[in-house]
């Protein structure tokens, strides 16, 4: 009895043990939860600090907190253009804010149209009378859009600016596949839709050149614009038509050729950098570290300034990332996350709807469900509007065609109105390995498809059969929607890439406007005057992704500082990640896809950036501070 007593003394201290620790790691959470929310405290007269430690993104994604916890890599912040552009507006309009600063040093860039339309806040920032400045140790072509807009641009002196312009090299694998004995089986309809060309050529065909040099050339021509407009004495030539030449004559200091080029106005570490914006908005009393000024973060600032909620909602639903089939996102445009919520909204009292889309396109049968979604409020009568977004190719474009108006900018890239399917077969490569197929069948179809085997003629034919039947699915939605007969959309179709500027030309586009004029057009159409506001549908994020991106990405950061070596490493990096990209598409189960593979080279991918900390360990250790 007496040593039964002591086990059970025991296992009562172990009981006890393990409630307190769950105890304390319930209200942990709790309390971490709860002061994840930023504070309007924080709000502060002086500078409104935009610390752009990741990507600017149109739909920022959902963390999800398993994966984040158990990953060896910390997810990559992202911000929202509409917010950055709503706390830009707010800021020019605040007295407590005195200048803006923007720090890129580890800005991974975002979509041409977004950097536009932040650009532009910036300008009206500068219009009343405020400050921007703009710091980083190196510039590449998206941070440079972005700081083209402040009043004094500052450099690393160990830094540097480079401009590469969009377009370059993408792998081909057909020598590779043809090594390995796979057959890429591809049924397509387009001849413009080069998104197969890598599994089937070497090279590019002269349709896919053609389609590409005209894209390049319109976005690089828009770009340029941008820069010279925001930034007249910066000489875009000399940096770009003669790299060697411009870098020769700063004799190799990428810091003061960035200076002589006008891309930049000073040179300077950061120490230096942040006594200049001490001098404009004065020293931090709450802080005893050299060169500390009073700044507002971003997250707070946006906190104390939500956006306006009076009068008759107009719904947005938001299209970003590639449409996939089922339940996915923020992030990623799943058809049946975004067709719930807008069914959800049905019972609300919307007047009026706008699509804002920023996709490459994907699944065909999701971008029919999305579609169908759209109709059905389309249906009550109210306007829709769709606002395109950097992307609205090919699937993005599919879920467009219910608008009564387009809406899209210079640089929206659009079009790609093709379909397609890859299926990869391995006979050849299990013959080589000893192992054959028999058997009998009792029609054509029988063990179809058959990858190990290899494909029959008649399942062949039956698959081109869809892919070109879908194709003229796709011609008839988008003729009924723009008003054009079947061969005037195929003529323009054929997967063909357009910019927005084209777009507007051939009637794929009604006129050129972001998010905010589209919004102004369903008000006119519903006769709402000025009393209302736009309600985003499905954007409310769960509490503990605050916490997660305070916790894993604000505290590990993003990524390390970048000069001019690191930007192209980086790059590297990119080509790694497509290169997996163009594995998965090929192996990947999927059915037809109206998917714009020549977009990826001009869109802005999600990444990561390394992690260098047991999460697990950390979230301990946090409970114990």
């Amino acid at each position: 009895m007496h040593f039964a007593g002591r086990v059970w003394r025991l296992l009562v201290g172990i009981k006890d043990a393990l409630v307190l620790v769950f105890m304390l790691l319930f209200f942990g959470l709790l309390f971490a939860i709860l002061a994840a929310r930023p504070s309007p405290a924080a709000v502060r007269d002086g500078a409104l600090l935009l610390e752009l430690d990741g990507l600017v993104v149109e739909e920022r994604a959902e963390i999800d907190p398993i994966a984040a916890l158990l990953a060896s890599q910390a997810p990559t912040a992202e911000y929202q253009a509409r917010d950055l552009v709503r706390a830009l507006d707010a800021a020019a309009k605040d007295e407590r804010i005195s200048a803006v600063v923007l720090d890129l040093d580890r800005f991974l860039g975002g979509g041409q149209v977004h950097l536009q339309e932040i650009g532009e806040a910036l300008d009206r920032v500068r219009a009343a009378d405020k400050p921007v400045l703009a710091f980083a140790t190196a510039y590449a072509d998206d941070a440079m859009l972005l700081a083209a807009h402040a009043s004094e641009i500052w450099v690393d002196p160990l830094g540097g600016a480079v401009i590469a312009g969009p377009g370059g090299q993408r792998q081909y694998y057909a020598g590779l596949l043809e090594k390995l004995k796979v057959k890429a089986r591809v049924y397509k309809v387009g001849e413009y839709k080069s998104a197969v060309e890598p599994y089937t050529r070497s090279d590019m065909s002269d349709a896919a050149r053609e389609n590409y040099s005209a894209l390049y050339g319109a976005l690089w021509e828009e770009y340029q614009a941008a820069i010279k407009k925001a930034r007249p004495a910066a000489n875009i030539a000399k940096v770009t038509t003669d790299p060697v030449g411009w870098v020769a004559a700063a004799k190799g200091d990428l810091a003061t050729a960035a200076l002589q080029a006008g891309l930049v106005d000073k040179l300077g570490t950061r120490a230096d950098f942040e006594k200049r914006v001490v001098e404009l908005v004065g020293e931090d009393d709450w802080s005893d570290l050299p060169g500390a000024y009073p700044a507002t973060p971003l997250d707070a600032w946006i906190e104390d300034n939500p956006a306006p909620a009076k009068g008759k909602p107009i719904g947005v639903v938001t299209i970003a990332g590639e449409i996939v089939d089922g339940d996915a996102g923020p992030g990623t445009a799943g058809g049946e996350r975004i067709a719930e919520l807008l069914d959800d909204a049905l019972s609300q009292d919307l007047a009026g709807l706008v699509v804002r889309v920023d996709s490459p396109g994907g699944s065909v049968l999701a971008s029919e469900q999305i579609r169908n979604a759209i109709l059905r409020h389309k249906a009550k009568g109210i306007p829709v509007a769709v606002s395109m977004a950097n992307l609205a190719a090919s699937g993005g474009y599919w879920v467009s065609t219910p608008a009564d108006r387009i809406f899209a900018e210079p640089e929206t890239i659009t079009g790609s109105i093709g379909i397609f399917a890859v299926i990869p077969t391995f006979e050849e490569t299990a013959a080589s390995l000893g192992v054959n197929s028999d058997g009998v069948r009792t029609t054509p179809l029988s063990g179809q498809p058959d990858i190990v085997g290899g494909l029959t003629p008649e399942v062949d034919a039956l698959l081109q059969a869809t892919i070109e039947n879908g194709y003229e699915d796709f011609l008839e939605r988008v003729g009924r929607s723009r008003k054009l007969t079947r061969d005037q959309v195929d003529r323009i179709g054929q997967g063909r890439v357009w910019d927005g500027g084209t777009a507007r030309q051939i009637n794929l586009v009604d006129q050129y406007g972001g998010i905010d004029d589209a919004l102004e057009w369903v008000a006119k159409q519903a006769k709402l005057g000025s009393t209302w506001h736009a309600e985003y549908l499905g954007s409310a994020l769960p509490n503990y992704d605050s916490l997660l991106r305070r916790w894993l990405i604000d505290d590990a950061g993003t990524g390390s500082r970048q000069d001019v070596v690191a930007l192209f490493a980086r790059r590297e990096n990119a080509l790694v990640s497509r290169m997996q990209g163009d594995l998965d598409r090929l192996l990947k189960v999927q059915g037809m896809q109206a998917y714009c593979l020549e977009c990826e080279p001009v869109s802005q991918a999600r990444t990561s950036a390394k992690l260098e900390v047991n999460w697990l360990a950390r979230f301990a250790a946090a409970l114990l501070d």
